[in-house]
């Protein structure tokens, strides 16, 4: 499915991969909607973007709030693609300081943004494309985004780990749900991108993770996420794979 002409939709389109994304399909002829928080920046993003661009606030956990944001999505036509990037980590361990049980709360917040949200964004999506007619074969695509912790989880990161896992565990199975209704699903499993989040960053631990990537020995740059989405988006024969996308990392104990 060619991207020129089509309708999509892009979480986290406010910032990082899901911007860089938004900007690609703009570029390439199709009408985007950035869906982030409220508290984001998303409609100074899809002015910048021009009028190919809208912005609907939305938390993707909030089911209400997902449904509402493709429904206003699907006043510009049929959506036709998703990118789906909305989602973060927070820091914990099994124990803390003193060796008692972690708390539930970094668990459960971390999971239900990454895997319920991930999941109600699937289920709108599919929903909203399922009656699209097809083109090239396709009535939709959706490419979720997972991580490279979903394989090599870090200490610190077993909530996120645990939640990346999932996102990657439920792509074969999505896509193959899907597939009657002619609804391709693929994942990225990206490993350490120049976002916002590391631009924060001191630059002794930027160099330090731009070094642990074997080739080329650099953060990823946003642009090539986008440019893989992009192509899920247009090669028919991608469907049901999660892709690293991560110059050859594996991630490290810590």
């Amino acid at each position: 499915m060619q991207i020129k002409n089509i309708n999509a939709v892009v979480t986290g389109g406010a910032s990082g991969l899901g911007l860089a994304t938004a900007a690609r399909l703009i570029e390439g002829g199709a009408t985007v909607t950035l869906v982030d928080l409220p508290s984001s920046d998303g409609a100074v993003r899809a002015e910048e973007l021009g009028p190919g661009a809208g912005f609907v606030a939305a938390d993707v956990t909030d089911a209400d709030a997902v449904a509402a944001a493709f429904a206003a999505a699907a006043e510009s036509g049929p959506v036709r693609a998703v990118v789906h990037c909305a989602g973060r980590g927070r820091p914990m361990r099994v124990l803390d300081r003193n060796g008692a049980a972690a708390d539930l709360e970094p668990f459960e917040s971390v999971v239900r943004l990454n895997v319920v949200g991930t999941f109600n964004v699937l289920r709108f999506a599919a929903q909203a494309m399922a009656s699209n007619e097809p083109i090239d074969g396709d009535r939709g695509v959706c490419v979720l985004t997972a991580s490279v912790a979903a394989f090599e989880g870090q200490i610190g990161q077993i909530n996120y780990a645990a939640a990346k896992s999932a996102v990657v565990g439920m792509t074969l199975p999505a896509a193959r749900d899907l597939a009657s209704r002619n609804i391709r699903v693929c994942t990225i499993a990206p490993g350490t991108f120049d976002t916002p989040l590391l631009a924060r960053a001191r630059q002794d631990v930027r160099d330090s993770l731009a070094a642990s990537v074997p080739h080329p020995s650099r953060l990823g740059d946003p642009a090539e996420f986008a440019s893989l989405a992009i192509h899920i988006v247009e090669n028919g024969m991608l469907n049901g794979e999660t892709i690293r996308l991560d110059g050859a990392i594996r991630m490290a104990p810590r």
